[in-house]
């Protein structure tokens, strides 16, 4: 059990309107089957996991081409848990092919470039240009079970070549637009990939990232790929083609429209590729039954997303009654597919944006939500962070009354920028909906709903259908103490494996507690039912003999006005046997110096006790970060202790480590 304190109870700042839990989703899916309250829906949904998923797939009208027979099968043990057996279904038929023909006038996406070009896609559309891209997948010999690797910006057809390799029932295997050469060719390799389809180049704070040359450098060590699909985004003239192998998608007329293959429920859709501190990433298998149950039902719950069944001024066929979901990510990141599959399975529209959330100035982000009347906004605690810095004013210049629901993952909060984010960007009428998965649970396993109260940095409580608890070391469950996150049942959305290395799979999330999944986040629920997270439990730090989240560290420090962000490591310490090393990011026009060190380490020690107070204060230019905003920790100790620093291929900014490095 970690001698970490759990967050205290906070009253709510938000309190859902009876009338909004009526006309939310999950209000109206309460109301279908009789639940008087969202507490007797979760129990029920966790008590009965075959009623509840069985349930929400017809309540959000998933289509199969065979009904499947069975809703769960654990016959091979919880770990290799099948869902929806004898079902045969594709995704790309209920994301795209099923709308183009009920609403083909409807937006499926809005894309905005850098540079400020922009594309809108009807969802007749974005069927056109997947059948295009099916259609030269297939004419190059792409079939059901081969595997294509996407190397793609955050452009339509990134969209369009997820769901034409869906339809062929090929599997995908999503590569962040970040990667240099060899983290591309390790995923290519170890997906089996045949194909590639990449893009001419793309851009990030206003310069050109050569993608085709850096895709012909990762495939010339994957001789297994043999086709190399080139999508013009900055119509360069001076593209390398190789003969024989590359094609250029704007030069393929395509043909007639590609069914949807019926595919096994258990069929895979996609390999997402996790780095890890050692060896090489992890690769979660992720199937098409339970992924799009599972993420139709996420994103349709717990963002709310809607689409109006009303006729609109135009017709029957009015374009844009859907909610317009943006999340800042990246499609190499678990939240890419996550939002393209969760929006389009309810026929929403999805709004996409290639590059760097703060240029050319800090106002970007907000201006783009102005722009295309975003209704759900998504982000990292991480980005709230650094965007806050530059103050109140580029928000409140910018008309952000679309907003209605305010989304967030993949990092603890702190209270003052969850409060910024959603008093300042929410102007207090949003609900956060701050989420915790996984790529490997391929969803979430802690969501707050609208049909709930929220607190400053809450996650709510445990997702629906989402069997999650507590442990302390022993396996049992704890209240108002941090333990380990951990999921007792199976759910649709778990990966099927690690791919190639069923073992490694079992090792990694099933042998800390047999037959429980532990998840490797320290949480804690508090005395009012509210659910907080802590940090990775493999960040812990153990200063003499007390074990302490960094995130709790890193709170305080980014509370001194002067601080903007902080990274707190442990290296090796003969006394303490780790001594806290604190890595700080100040706020524009201060100054660094020995006065400022002592004073952030006295606040350290007087908030989380002496034998807390920090053995070191660094100040640094910058933290190294993923696209999706994570900091890596792990990069940053391995700096401090001159250690290898494992896979940095997610980085998005390896000179960030140079930052660290000459840190004073």
């Amino acid at each position: 059990m970690t001698e970490l304190g759990a967050a205290a109870p906070a009253p709510p700042v938000w309190t859902p309107d009876p009338a909004l839990v009526a006309a939310s989703n999950v209000g109206r899916f309460m109301a279908a089957y009789g639940l008087a309250t969202h507490e007797e829906l979760l129990a029920r949904s966790v008590e009965e996991p075959e009623w509840f998923w069985d349930a929400v797939v017809s309540f959000l009208g998933l289509e199969w081409f065979t009904p499947y027979d069975k809703v769960l099968d654990v016959s091979e043990g919880i770990e290799w848990a099948k869902w929806f057996v004898g079902g045969r279904l594709n995704v790309a038929h209920n994301c795209v092919d099923r709308h183009a023909a009920a609403r083909p006038d409807a937006v499926a996406l809005i894309w905005e470039g850098e540079d400020g070009d922009a594309r809108e896609l009807s969802y007749a559309e974005l069927r056109v240009l997947t059948d295009q891209i099916a259609s030269l997948l297939a004419s190059r010999g792409i079939a059901a079970g081969d595997a294509v690797g996407i190397f793609l910006p955050m452009v339509p057809e990134t969209v369009a070549a997820l769901m034409a390799v869906a339809k062929l029932g090929a599997r995908f295997l999503p590569i962040f637009s970040g990667y240099a050469a060899d983290a591309i060719a390790v995923r290519l390799d170890d997906g089996g990939a045949k194909a590639l389809v990449t893009a001419d180049g793309f851009l990030r704070r206003g310069q050109p990232v050569l993608m085709k040359e850096i895709a012909d450098e990762a495939v010339a060590a994957v001789p297994s790929v043999d086709t190399v699909v080139v999508v013009s985004r900055l119509g360069r003239t001076d593209v390398p083609m190789t003969a024989g192998r590359d094609v250029l998608l704007d030069e393929f007329a395509g043909g007639e429209p590609v069914p949807s293959l019926p595919v096994d429920s258990e069929h895979v859709l996609f390999i997402a590729y996790t780095s890890g501190t050692t060896g090489r990433p992890k690769g979660a298998v992720h199937v098409h039954g339970g992924f799009l149950a599972k993420i139709a039902e996420e994103v349709a719950f717990q963002t709310d997303l809607r689409v109006s069944e009303e006729p609109g001024p135009s017709g029957p066929s009015e374009r844009g009654r859907g909610d317009r979901l943006f999340w800042v990510t990246d499609m190499g990141w678990i939240m890419g597919p996550w939002e393209v599959f969760g929006t389009l399975a309810s026929g929403g529209t999805l709004v996409l944006y290639e590059g760097a959330p703060d240029f050319p100035g800090p106002d970007r982000l907000w201006s783009l939500v102005e722009r295309h009347a975003v209704t759900i906004l998504g982000v990292s605690p991480t980005l709230v962070r650094a965007l806050r810095r530059h103050g109140d004013e580029p928000v409140l210049a910018h008309d952000l009354s679309s907003l209605r629901i305010l989304g967030s993952t993949g990092e603890p909060w702190n209270e003052d920028p969850w409060r910024w984010y959603f008093e300042v960007v929410g102007q207090g009428r949003c609900p956060v909906i701050n989420i915790s998965g996984g790529t490997e649970v391929g969803a979430c396993f802690l969501s707050p709903h609208v049909t709930q109260p929220l607190s400053p940095c809450s996650l709510g409580g445990p997702s629906l259908g989402m069997a999650v608890d507590v442990f302390d070391d022993a396996g049992r469950p704890v209240r108002g103490e941090v333990g380990e996150l951990v999921c007792t049942k199976p759910w649709p959305g778990m990966t099927r494996g690690v791919w190639g290395d069923p073992q490694r799979y079992i090792e990694t999330y099933w042998s800390t507690f047999p037959g429980v999944w532990r998840h490797g986040d320290w949480a804690s629920v508090s005395a009012d039912g509210q659910w907080f997270l802590h940090g990775r439990s493999d960040d812990t730090l153990n200063v003499a003999g007390k074990r302490i989240g960094p995130a709790e560290i890193e709170t305080v420090l980014v509370s001194h006005p002067a601080v903007v962000e902080a990274a707190v490591v442990g290296v090796p310490d003969e006394v303490k046997g780790e001594a806290l090393w604190c890595y700080v990011v100040l706020g524009e026009g201060e100054e660094a110096g020995d006065g400022l060190r002592a004073e952030l380490a006295d606040l350290v020690a007087a908030r989380m006790g002496k034998a807390f107070r920090p053995g070191a204060v660094r100040f640094t230019t910058g933290l190294p970060k993923t696209r999706s905003a994570k900091v890596v920790r792990r990069a940053i100790r391995a700096v401090a202790i001159g250690a290898d620093p494992g896979d940095l291929s997610s980085l998005e900014d390896p000179a960030a480590l140079d930052a660290i490095a000459g840190a004073g």
